[in-house]
């Protein structure tokens, strides 16, 4: 780039213009973070998505220079038409998704199907927009798929572009089946460590039947809630603080990980309350308290991978040290 402070005008209005987009989103997917608790973290997917990229931002401006100095990388052979086709087809399956959700929400109102294919369409043509803006080099060099300096450009934009499909609710059958899965899983584990336990407990489809009463797991008890809240927290901290992409995806892994445990652990708390206090035991307080402590432990917990992940076991690099001039009393001031 010819001023090396400054990213190109092509880039930061392709930037600008993504911007544009995702703002559309955010007002369509506020209809849902508003109507479904389940979402409700959604509200901070537009802060941490900006913060993310005000925090990348040197990295960024690398990425730019890289792409724009002579020798800089670029894919060659099969890969270079794969890229080619690829940016291409994000952008005009992209356009497509976004018009049909569009034309959908204006017929049909706030839809799931809807929000989805306005999400879809926008995050496409956003990636689309960066990667056919990305600067040209004078005299590139031929290099492999995942060299091309493009491509490192545009992975700095992985988090605050798909990060918008967990905070997009997911259509009805898919959520309802997914929340399904997750409720059966839950009561057959609940049932089965108080048969362990000595502690007899039938189970009818999503009831439990306790000496006391008979306990109905309900849909927010499946643990969807605190899966897609965490699988956002576990997503922003990998975003962040790790640098690597297999820490990424194995912290994201933990968070989902997590909130399955801690949801199964609810569970067991407010089942075991019921037992000895009787099913009304655990409406109101009892039961929001409970709700509340999941998320939180889920969050401690990954903060507690965190300083795990960035653990470094390899000893010191010495070689920087020997490198160093050697400090003398007259560079002493």
């Amino acid at each position: 780039m010819p001023d090396s402070t400054r990213p190109p005008p092509a880039f930061l209005g392709a930037l600008l213009l993504g911007g544009a987009f995702l703002l559309f989103v955010t007002w369509d997917q506020s209809h849902w973070w508003r109507a479904k608790e389940d979402y409700t973290f959604g509200w901070l997917v537009p802060l941490f998505s900006a913060y993310v990229v005000f925090d990348r931002w040197p990295a960024i401006r690398r990425a730019l220079q890289a792409c724009a100095v002579p020798g800089s990388p670029r894919a060659a052979g099969p890969a270079r038409w794969l890229l080619g086709l690829a940016g291409g087809g994000l952008l005009l399956g992209g356009a497509l998704m976004f018009l049909l959700g569009a034309f959908y929400r204006a017929g049909a109102g706030a839809s799931q199907p809807g929000t989805l294919a306005i999400t879809m369409g926008t995050v496409a043509i956003v990636f689309a927009l960066l990667w056919l803006n990305a600067p040209e080099s004078p005299a590139p060099v031929r290099a492999g798929l995942l060299a091309d300096a493009r491509v490192r450009l545009v992975a700095l934009f992985l988090f605050p572009g798909l990060i918008w499909f967990v905070s997009a609710p997911m259509v009805s059958v898919v959520e309802n089946q997914l929340s399904l899965f997750l409720l059966r899983k839950v009561v057959t584990v609940v049932s089965f460590v108080f048969d362990v336990l000595g502690m007899p407990v039938e189970q009818e489809g999503n009831v439990l039947l306790l000496p006391t009463g008979r306990v109905g797991v309900a849909d927010a008890c499946s643990g969807i809630r605190s899966l897609t809240a965490c699988l956002f927290a576990g997503s922003f901290l990998s975003a962040v603080f790790l640098d690597r992409l297999w820490k990424k995806v194995a912290l994201v892994s933990a968070s989902l990980v997590l909130a399955f445990v801690t949801n199964l652990m609810r569970s067991l708390f407010l089942t075991g309350w019921a037992y000895h206090h009787g099913p009304d035991a655990i409406e109101g307080t009892v039961h929001d308290v409970a709700g509340y402590a999941v998320l939180g432990l889920t969050l401690v917990g990954l903060l507690i991978l965190l300083p795990l992940f960035n653990l470094r076991l390899g000893v010191p690099d010495e070689s920087a040290a020997l490198t160093e001039p050697a400090e003398t009393p007259d560079s002493k001031d």
